[in-house]
């Protein structure tokens, strides 16, 4: 097939939507609408933009035909979009060095520990004393061992949650989170250290925002949100006041509110005055905080907060890097509990590369009702005809839908996997 490059985001608005075949695609084009349903394909989103001719040739192998619509008309080139290619360019590669089974043990010290420092940080911060910047670094380091040790272990300890310490365990999931990403997009070690700090650090101004207002449940005034909105300042003169913290750590606490559009907050910054690490800390933060209950908000799910991130992208978020997000968290990650058409629900166990929506699942109730033996199906098996249809699965469900509760699983030794 001869290739020729549609340039993005030049399509006529007027333009109707039309349908062509497969063999018609081109990169830039946007597919709105597949000829078969969504939930039978591996796509991440409803609706995605043809980037390179492997996107084309996925779809190739779910559909005939396709239906492309008209996308927004301000094209710009390259060299002024504000996705950064450097930023998705690997310059590391990384290999599992023990199994997620091996890595448990070790991991649940990793994070009781990492978690309980974190508290004692925040603590001691909210209470008027300084950041302890040897005690954040080695709580950094820990995470980044066992992230590259065989990230998915750790990952899954982010699951387990504590509604009433939100704020120390949303630093530290978004400590991990970045720091498995930088992992997936290839950062050197010492980068992803200064990754991990910066997730760590990132809200710890909010120690300087009265905790009625933090943890307000309904609508806030003006005067409350600007307050909110001024972690950001007090971020950076805390860290700016803390010996040895990496300048990135301070940028990070004052710009991981700033968006690409230039509508965030504290400065309104334009794209490019963003660094590639709040840039990063601006993604893990929105997606952890989305997948969490919080007192203003329940916990959506994982599939939801990537739609929202996907919406989000090139507005809200770096489109590159959020684009590069969604790929690292995948379709359904091991964790995630799902629904079937046929109303069973059950926790994805292991992910495939080949079959990203169609893991491994281990079957637990019909609904409310459970089942009277938890049983491990393959839904790949759908695709090679040895299950009905009926074992699609037909949405993502948040923790703790009808009883279940994915720590529980984690502590009875149930061992989850991603795609290798």
């Amino acid at each position: 097939m001869n290739w020729q490059d549609v340039q993005p985001d030049s399509m006529d608005r007027s333009t109707s939507s039309i349908k062509i075949h497969v063999s018609e695609l081109r990169v830039g084009m946007f597919v709105s609408k597949l000829d078969r349903d969504w939930l039978e394909t591996p796509f991440l989103v409803q609706g995605f933009m043809i980037e390179g001719p492997e996107d084309a040739d996925t779809v190739a192998e779910y559909a005939e035909y396709v239906w492309i619509d008209a996308v927004p008309t301000n094209w710009r080139p390259p060299e002024q979009r504000t996705g950064l290619k450097a930023a998705i360019r690997p310059k590391a590669t990384y290999i599992n060095k023990v199994s997620a089974r091996e890595e448990h043990g070790q991991a649940i010290k990793v994070f009781r520990q990492a978690r309980q420092l974190t508290k004692t940080l925040v603590d001691d911060i909210r209470l008027g004393g300084a950041i302890n910047t040897e005690q954040a670094k080695a709580t950094v380091r820990t995470c980044v061992d066992s992230i590259l040790r065989n990230p998915d272990a750790l990952l899954w300890m982010t699951k387990i949650r504590n509604e009433d310490e939100y704020t120390a365990e949303h630093c530290l999931n978004v400590c991990i989170l970045a720091i498995a990403f930088g992992r997936h997009l290839g950062m050197e070690e010492t980068d992803l250290e200064k990754l991990g700090l910066c997730g760590l650090l990132h809200d710890v101004g909010k120690m300087r925002v009265p905790l009625d207002i933090l943890n307000k449940a309904g609508a806030l005034t003006p005067k409350e949100f600007n307050m909110i909105r001024a972690h950001t300042v007090h971020g950076r003169n805390l860290l700016l006041s803390t010996p040895g913290i990496f300048s990135v750590v301070v940028d990070v606490a004052y710009t991981h509110h700033e968006r690409i559009d230039g509508t965030g907050y504290p400065r309104k910054l334009p794209a490019e005055k963003i660094s590639r690490f709040a840039r990063i800390i601006a993604l893990v933060d929105a997606y952890d905080a989305m997948t969490a209950n919080r007192c203003y908000a329940e916990a959506i799910p994982t599939t939801a907060a990537l739609k929202n991130i996907y919406k989000d992208r090139g507005t809200h978020f770096d489109e590159k890097l959020a684009l590069e997000f969604i790929k690292s968290i995948g379709l359904y990650p091991p964790g995630t509990i799902v629904q079937l058409r046929n109303e069973l629900v059950g926790i994805v166990l292991e992910t495939s590369q080949k079959y990203r929506h169609l893991p491994k699942v281990i079957l637990i109730k019909r609904g409310e009702r459970p089942l009277k033996k938890e049983q491990v199906i393959n839904l790949a098996d759908v695709e090679r005809g040895h299950l009905k249809e009926d074992f699609l699965i037909q949405r993502a469900l948040k923790d703790g839908t009808y009883g279940i509760s994915v720590a529980e699983y984690r502590e009875k030794g149930l061992v989850f996997r991603t795609a290798s």
